[in-house]
């Protein structure tokens, strides 16, 4: 399986689309005014403690305040507590954490008011970005990413990704982290650190410990809440969490986050920095690449996935529901069952898909086609986990219930992805009043002899619908050709599927827009 990063950066907005296989599987908006992202790192105070949820509210300078349950805050939190009180007043001194005294760890089962009061200053990461109408949710069990390893401060374990099979290799790891690891810190081996060799896991390492203890140099607690350390932008995160051996293009059209890309890969795998590319087409490398076609296709209630078939996607505040539905499809052979269990099997690949590209999270009930046979409930059930396996969100599924009802768990640590795919109405842009049809055709026209005329131009670039393309282009005696001569002007046009029916761009020979009607 071939994975590629298609990443389009404007001023307003970063758009990273991940395919696998040509397929679009995962898409990450980003603003260059977001923040309270999964990862930021705040030194905050602590607003007021609610002893009936045993959670404390933390100002983080969101419009609602950071919710901190008591179970996050991790046993280690008296020694990051005091770690925090002695770094802020030990100004431009960096204190190192493998020879600090570590405290005795919190009651597990302890209440909130033992260990917070408001007015405290607590070291704090976002958990989880403001969903809907809740505020951030955060953790004081505070850990940097790296692109093999994960440092926990104060944790003072080692884990191995359950993904990397090989007790042997897992058993090295686990040996050689342990060699290398400074005193009172935990570590966290990702699947992409399997057959690493030390010197690269041990330069990792340095740099994060580095990290962590840098964050509280020169700090004031007059301004809090404060933002110490910032997670790496949504695009060097996305390419951090999904670079491996699969990876064969990253192609970017921005030469800013071009030089940012490039240079993190250089910095972390420079074996692979020839992957990074830059993409100068005129035409969008969203176009380019069919990915505007595939959003289109892929979001809305209704999803078609396979000879007819297709799901029904619906949203709750409480879950998510799919149903899968047959539609029209009929294969003569088959009776009702294997009908089904095929329909259902075909399922559950566009589920999985859904699940990644819309970044949904908390419950989701699957509705599947009813089977009779045991064995086939199986079958269905070990072809999701299967699926799954490919994504890297923490999720539970559970076997089918007798109604046919499939129950899965994923976390959920962002706001679910939503793209409109219904346009306004194309003829009358939503007024419920239209121009003459025939009048289409000439006003196009009058714009494009005026914009011609006015500035001079001789070769313009007119975008369109792709039915409209066709339309301006057909036959012999087109009417594209009959524009051209007339207005002694080349007219180049291009389809794009991001236009509505009636809506045209003209660009000039460098691509800079000149005009956009969208009646």
């Amino acid at each position: 399986m071939s994975s590629e990063l298609i990443i389009k950066a404007s001023e307003k907005e970063v758009s990273i689309a991940l395919l696998e296989d040509k397929r679009l599987v995962e898409l990450n908006h980003s603003k260059p005014e977001q923040k309270f992202s999964v990862g930021d790192i705040y030194l905050a105070r602590v607003k007021k403690t609610m002893p009936s949820l045993n959670a404390a509210f933390v100002n983080v300078g969101y419009q609602k305040d950071a919710f901190l349950h008591y179970l996050d805050l991790g046993p280690q939190f008296s020694t990051l507590g005091k770690y925090v009180n002695q770094s802020v007043n030990k100004r431009g001194r960096t204190i190192s954490v493998s020879k600090f005294r570590r405290e005795k760890d919190i009651n597990k089962h302890g209440k909130i008011n033992e260990v917070l009061k408001s007015g405290n200053i607590v070291l704090v990461q976002v958990a989880k970005e403001p969903i809907s109408t809740k505020g951030p949710r955060l953790t004081s069990e505070i850990s940097i990413a790296g692109r093999n390893l994960v440092l926990m401060p104060f944790a003072d374990k080692v884990s191995i990704s359950s993904k990397i099979a090989s007790q042997e290799e897992r058993d090295r790891l686990r040996n050689l982290i342990n060699s290398i690891r400074p005193k009172n810190y935990g570590v966290i081996v990702r699947t992409v650190a399997e057959n690493s060799k030390v010197a690269e896991l041990d330069s990792e390492l340095r740099s994060l410990v580095k990290k962590f203890e840098s964050a509280l140099d020169n700090v004031n607690t007059r301004n809090l809440p404060l933002l110490v350390q910032e997670e790496q932008s949504r695009t060097t995160s996305v390419v951090r969490d999904h670079l491996n051996g699969n990876f064969e293009n990253i192609f970017i059209d921005d030469q800013e986050v071009y030089h940012e890309v490039k240079d993190y890969i250089a910095d972390v795998a420079p074996e692979k920095e020839k992957i990074v590319k830059i993409y100068n087409g005129k035409q969008s490398i969203f176009e380019k690449f069919e990915i505007e076609r595939q959003i289109k296709a892929s979001f809305g209630s209704t999803v078609s996935f396979k000879q007819g078939a297709y799901l029904i996607i619906e949203h709750t505040e409480a879950l998510h529901v799919i149903d899968v539905n047959s539609g029209n499809r009929s294969k003569s052979g088959l009776d009702q069952e294997s009908n089904a269990t095929e329909v259902n099997l075909a399922a559950t690949d566009e589920i999985a898909r859904q699940l990644r590209l819309r970044d949904m999270g908390g419950i989701i009930v699957v509705d599947f086609i009813d089977m009779h046979k045991g064995d086939n409930k199986q079958k269905v059930y070990s072809r999701m986990k299967e699926m799954m396996a490919r994504d890297k969100t923490k999720h539970n599924i559970l076997p089918l219930s007798k109604f046919g009802l499939m129950q899965i768990t994923r976390q959920r640590v962002r706001p679910e992805m939503h793209v409109e795919t219904a346009e306004t109405c194309p003829t009358c842009g939503g007024t419920g009043k239209i121009q003459p049809a025939i009048l289409l055709e000439d006003s196009m026209k009058l714009e494009l002899e005026a914009l011609v005329k006015t500035n001079g131009l001789k070769k313009i670039t007119l975008q369109v619908h792709p039915f409209f393309a066709a339309y301006l282009e057909k036959g012999r005696k087109s009417i594209i050709k009959k524009w051209r001569k007339e207005m002694k002007c080349r007219i180049n046009v291009e389809p794009l599927d991001s236009c509505t029916y009636l809506e045209f761009i003209v660009l000039d020979e460098n691509g800079e827009e000149l005009l956009r009607k969208t009646k």
